[in-house]
């Protein structure tokens, strides 16, 4: 998030009116003094410097500006044995959070919104039934409803107030965020829930050490989790890298990798795939060209017919692709979507002939996904296809050149999450030097021409 001058005007109002309803909700719990008789401040200041440690090294996530904490645990804790006005007073120590490089009008709109979460939570934990104070056993299990509540109120308003900001300050396009994604990020805060709840029941017998005993394993495991991502971020840049060593190759296919490795996941999700083969088939899609690297330029670039020897090359490019990239241990199952990505169904494609089901699945997702992003991409030789004559150009050639299962796989993911094909390729200026590829080995409707040399 950006300094607040540097916001849009949305974006400002939206942070003023939110800062402004967690300092109404704290002057009304800290100048009202019935609000907080009776609540114990040593327990208040433990559970406020527990929130401040956690929100202070959170884990980041794969979806910028994006983090998250076990602070959660200690804000629930909060609305049980401290009530809605101290909740919202241990929210309130996000501002002062230590974290490297965080703008003080982020710490601010953290410390306002898990204030006002805090409150909410507190209060509908008190609607629902719920008892303040320390839990006795005979509270069990009629505290769950009450708990379960304030766990709701807490998740529910915690997304939506970060959500309206993230949307409204324009740093977090639709395209990264998924379905998926959303629907993780919302159990774990759930499962959070039980740990903060744990600490309460604890408190009575261990009081401060149980916040250790509960949050400890659970921080050495989200730490072990940014570890994860972090790696997960430097395979994402080493891929990234070789995709642009890939596309410097031909003007004309800039993204190409990138719109086969996402078409390639639409179908894996299709048919099933877990997250670990997903991750794997969206490598392998940004990566099956990687052997063009080495195929002579001069040879992607020839027009007219290719000689048998120049036709040979480029269909080496799947082992080039495969030498290139063996040393990279991470990739798994994607060697082999890179290695036979062009196999045909029928038996006729390369480098090793092989047929249906002999064609490893990564292969044959590859080479719908493939297909059907050059048909629908500018190229030099021609404008871009529509979609739907490249979902006609696939349902033709399924059986022949292409497994049939995977392409109805493919029309079934596009008719449920479309499909937005690149933007016009604009025709660079005529003192610009441009390399590009006058014939596309990838493109169903226009094979390359071979002549023999005899």
């Amino acid at each position: 998030m950006a300094a607040l001058r540097e916001l849009p005007w949305p974006a400002k109002v939206y942070f003023v009116a939110l800062v402004g309803t967690a300092g109404l909700l704290l002057a009304r719990g800290t100048l009202m003094p019935p609000a907080l008789t009776g609540v114990d401040w040593s327990t208040l200041l433990v559970l406020a410097l527990l929130f401040l440690l956690c929100e202070s090294v959170p884990t980041l996530l794969n979806v910028p500006q994006v983090a998250v904490s076990v602070s959660y645990s200690a804000a629930l804790a909060a609305v049980v044995l401290v009530g809605p006005e101290g909740a919202a007073l241990v929210g309130l120590t996000a501002v002062f959070s230590v974290r490297p490089g965080l703008p003080l009008v982020k710490r601010l709109f953290n410390g306002g919104q898990y204030a006002i979460c805090g409150y909410a939570a507190g209060w509908a934990y008190e609607r629902a039934g719920g008892t303040l104070g320390l839990p006795h056993v005979s509270d069990f299990p009629g505290i769950l409803v009450p708990y379960a509540a304030a766990t709701a109120a807490f998740v529910a308003i915690n997304f939506v107030l970060t959500a309206i900001m993230l949307n409204l300050a324009a740093v977090v396009g639709r395209d990264q965020v998924s379905l998926r994604s959303v629907v993780q990020f919302l159990a774990s805060y759930v499962g959070y829930a039980i740990f903060g709840l744990l600490i309460a029941a604890l408190w009575s017998t261990v009081e401060s050490i149980s916040t250790v005993l509960v949050l400890l394993p659970l921080f050495v495991a989200r730490w072990a989790l940014g570890h994860y991502h972090a790696e997960q971020r430097s395979y994402d840049a080493t891929i990234a890298a070789l995709c642009q060593a890939v596309e410097t190759k031909d003007y004309y296919t800039r993204g190409h990798c990138t719109r086969v490795s996402a078409a390639s996941s639409m179908i894996g999700e299709e048919i099933g795939m877990g997250t670990e083969r997903l991750r794997a088939i969206r490598y392998a899609g940004m990566l099956h060209d990687v052997g063009k690297l080495g195929v002579p330029t001069k040879v992607l670039q020839k027009e007219g017919r290719l000689t048998e020897e120049e036709y040979a090359a480029i269909q080496l490019h799947p082992m080039r692709g495969l030498e290139i990239v063996r040393g990279i241990d991470f990739l798994d199952e994607a060697y082999a979507g890179i290695m036979h990505h062009h196999e045909r169904h029928d038996g006729k494609g390369y480098p090793m002939g092989l047929a249906g089901p002999e064609i490893p699945e990564f292969a044959r997702i590859i080479a719908v996904a493939d297909a059907f992003d050059s048909m629908t991409s500018d190229r030099s030789y021609r404008k871009a296809k529509t979609i739907e004559f490249a979902v006609a150009e696939l349902q033709k050639n399924a059986g022949t050149q292409f497994d049939p299962l995977m392409v109805s796989a493919f029309v079934k993911a596009l008719g449920r999450d479309g499909w937005h094909p690149p933007e016009t390729v604009p025709v660079p200026p005529g003192d610009l030097p441009v390399e590009t590829t006058m014939k596309d080995h990838d493109d169903p409707t226009a094979p390359i021409q071979v002549v023999s040399e005899r």
